[in-house]
């Protein structure tokens, strides 16, 4: 199920790279781009938090973005939240929320075309 989408200024590749340096940026969050999920045509990112103890780092997912390529430098992002079974669930999800807003509010929004 599909938690939000909106439209960005730019490719899917060029919209990947502002997503993974706003999750770098974070620092308790990742956003990569996973190949054998993606086509030419959507992109397919796994968001993660990272927990860190030592030298133990932990990947909880939290949910996929899909960039989808509308043309003329105009990318939809669809954002859908992964169910988690960890005990602080609520928690994880309100980090991918929280995630989700910051990025729906710094990538360069596009507008739709008109007909």
């Amino acid at each position: 199920m599909v938690m939000v989408s909106f439209l960005a200024l730019g490719s899917p590749a060029v919209v990947a790279r502002a997503i993974e340096e706003c999750a770098h940026g974070q620092g308790h969050v990742s956003a990569i781009v996973v190949p054998w999920e993606s086509t030419p045509e959507v992109l397919s990112m796994s968001v993660t938090s990272v927990r860190t103890d030592g030298w133990a780092i932990e990947h909880i997912n939290l949910g996929t973005i899909r960039l989808i390529d509308q043309g003329d430098e105009r990318t939809e992002v669809a954002v859908t939240a992964e169910p988690s079974e960890a005990p602080d669930r609520q928690k994880l999800a309100a980090v991918f929320e929280r995630f989700v807003a910051l990025l729906h509010n710094q990538l360069p929004a596009a507008t739709a075309r008109s007909s």
